[in-house]
């Protein structure tokens, strides 16, 4: 589908696939570059034994590559007039169906949607993927609708007029004076047109830039506004990104073999529904490496965000393990995947393995069968019990540790044990790293979590591919021990900053205030935060499905309590937080989302 408007531009040259796991990229003649003529880039690809160049322009259906993320179904549309335009290669602002993601992606990372449908289809099978295929035809379905409505109503106009000009043919001279009359009428009309398109112009002006983008009609032709003529916005590096493992099919051609810190900042995950402030997001996802020292003298070391937000990770040639499928794991395991590592899981309840088998993984029968044919195994289970059960108890992953073979535990612990598991992991010859997540389950799933790590630093370093496949930013903080109590430290405040916020909209409740009027007002203030916004429109909503378990943060705060009185430091703020969350669970919360705590004040 084409939509009118200025600046069409070239698809890039793609490699033609060979199936899931194998890659058969064949080349036009003469090489993959760019030709030029009538000064457009037109960059061709293979199809058929001849050269054919495709076009995309504004309003087209798009397959765009989107960071580490496999090819989505999109829509190239109009972008918000207070985003800014990248600066380098040129690129379209695409909306991708079934979520709520636009982005600018570059032209070479593009294809025609009509002409790569089976392609995409075959290498991709996920449920969402799926949904945002299903959406793709819907939507195509009402456009033919409203086409063929159009079409029939233009028939019958057209069938009336001919029938009105048989009935009367006018002679030259009421010609010319019809004609005459008829111009007027038209310079009038022109007029009033102009006048109405100034009105709607007002009108469009008063609308957020999302709604404006949402509004964009697939069938409308014509130029576009004057501030939005150039969709192909320039760009100051290109990203050297190849999918692996069961997305190899789907391999994006490199154009610049740049070092993955050279990734370019301008292609992020750029969600418009979590923010409305651009340069925020923009800024925060495009921190270089930053190495600072602490009055500890433990390193804190932040990754470049830009690396993992746009699909510029090489997967490491280790074999990965990962222990614990709950919500936090699953995330993980799927991004590993979905990056090309090789991952063999394990959980304590088998069924939770069988969608990662579907999706590439293989099966370990016990935890010590994992460790030992795997070169790093992950770990992420609820609690120090837990850990312990897991490392120590039968089958375990002490049972699997030889010289050289490396654990990493992610679970959210005490300093106590989590030093305790390094020492007897070492002891046996192992490698050992600690590195808790902050986030929860839909960060899990985006690839979005922050890693603190301590321990073993050039594990650490071997962890980088694993690491930029699930989180966007990694901290290493020195020796055993420094990454649990940090850990226990943010989720202490997050807890804490979660009770007082059922504390207040219970109040609003009782004093006759409105509860989402005293959201709307926190949302306009320096406490706003997705955070603030998603868990009080849970207490709204009434929905309490977890995404935090309450029962974890509570055990989170009786730690951060305990590390507090172990250095002899109040921490009363929390005591007093974690009682109420004791109460939630005395009244059957602990399987809900941290935000059922409100419930503890109502009953």
């Amino acid at each position: 589908m084409n939509c009118g408007g200025r600046g069409d531009v070239k698809a890039a040259a793609w490699p033609v696939t060979a199936g899931p796991r194998h890659v058969a990229a064949r080349t036009p003649m003469g090489g993959a570059g760019a030709t030029w003529c009538s000064r457009r880039p037109v960059r061709r690809r293979w199809l058929g034994g001849k050269m054919a160049a495709v076009s995309l322009r504004l309003g087209d259906l798009v397959w765009g590559k989107l960071g580490r993320y496999p090819p989505w179904p999109g829509k190239i549309v109009n972008p918000p007039k207070d985003l800014k335009k990248p600066r380098g290669k040129k690129c379209f602002f695409v909306k991708f169906f079934g979520t709520e993601d636009h982005a600018w992606i570059k032209v070479e990372q593009l294809k025609p949607y009509h002409a790569h449908k089976e392609e995409m289809i075959k290498i991709n099978k996920g449920k969402r993927f799926q949904q945002a295929v299903d959406a793709v035809e819907e939507f195509l379905r009402r456009a033919k609708g409203k086409d063929q409505t159009s079409s029939h109503n233009s028939a019958d106009d057209k069938n009336r007029r001919n029938s009105s000009e048989e009935r009367s043919r006018p002679n030259s001279g009421d010609e010319k004076r019809k004609l005459s009359l008829s111009e007027g009428k038209v310079k009038k009309n022109m007029g009033e047109g102009k006048k109405r398109v100034s009105s709607g112009s007002s009108e469009r002006g008063s609308k957020s830039p999302l709604k404006r983008a949402q509004e964009q009609s697939p069938r409308k032709r014509g130029r576009p506004p004057k501030d939005e003529k150039d969709l192909t916005i320039p760009e100051s590096s290109t990203v050297k990104g190849v999918m692996a493992g069961p997305m190899a099919a789907f391999k994006w051609q490199p154009t610049v073999s740049e070092p993955v810190k050279d990734a370019d900042p301008h292609f992020h995950h750029f969600l418009l529904s979590q923010t409305e402030k651009p340069a925020v997001c923009y800024q925060a996802i495009t921190k270089k490496l930053k190495i600072c020292e602490e009055e500890t003298g433990s390193t804190s070391i932040q990754a470049a965000d830009s690396t993992a937000v746009n699909g510029s990770i090489t997967p490491t040639d280790k074999k990965i393990g990962f222990l614990g499928l709950g919500l936090m794991g699953s995330g993980i395991v799927s991004n590993l995947l979905k990056m090309g590592h090789t991952v063999t899981v394990w959980n304590r309840t088998a069924e939770k393995c069988d969608l990662f088998i579907q999706e590439g993984a293989r099966l370990g029968r016990t935890p010590a069968e994992v460790v030992s044919t795997c070169d790093i195994t992950f770990a992420c289970v609820s609690d120090p019990k837990a850990a312990k059960d897991l490392v120590l108890g039968p089958s375990g992953v002490l049972q699997g540790i030889r010289p050289g073979k490396c654990y990493v535990d992610m679970s959210t612990v005490d300093a106590d044990t989590v030093t305790e598991l390094a020492q007897v992991i070492v002891s046996r010859g192992g490698r050992f790293l600690e590195a808790p997540v902050s986030g929860n389950q839909q960060l899990s799933n985006d690839g979005m979590l922050v890693i603190l790590a301590a321990g073993d630093r050039g594990l650490y370093e071997d962890c980088s591919s694993c690491f930029q496949a699930m989180g966007k930013t990694s901290f290493f903080l020195g020796e055993v021990g420094n990454a649990a109590k940090m850990m226990l430290i943010v989720n202490m405040v997050q807890g804490s900053f979660m009770a007082t916020i059922a504390e207040g909209l219970t109040l609003a409740q009782v004093t006759g205030q409105s509860q989402q009027t005293l959201l709307d007002i926190l949302n306009q203030g320096q406490l706003a935060s997705i955070f603030l916004d998603q868990k009080c429109q849970n207490i709204l909503q009434g929905n309490f499905k977890p995404d935090f378990y309450l029962k974890y943060i509570q055990k989170d705060l009786r730690l951060a309590i305990a590390l507090g009185d172990a250095v002899n430091h109040p921490t009363p703020m929390a005591a007093a937080a974690n009682e109420v969350y004791k109460r939630a669970k005395a009244l059957d919360q602990s399987d809900n989302d941290m935000s059922a705590v409100y419930r503890a004040y109502i009953h």
